[in-house]
């Protein structure tokens, strides 16, 4: 026996992956648009705003 889904109002979000995947397509555009083969860790940092959660957590 198949189950299937039953549709509408059952989809289930998860927040942490939906920003992790938000974080990853913005390193691709960043990563995109850098004039040289690969993005400096301090652009990664700057892109990934991890100075901003250093101070936030501070």
């Amino acid at each position: 026996m198949t189950r299937v889904a039953p549709l509408g109002g059952t989809t289930v979000q998860d927040h942490v992956a939906l920003a992790e995947i938000e974080l990853c397509g913005e390193l691709i555009i960043a990563a995109s648009a850098a004039g040289e083969d690969r993005l400096s860790l301090e652009s990664i940092d700057e892109v990934l705003r991890v100075a901003e959660e250093r101070t936030a957590c501070g």
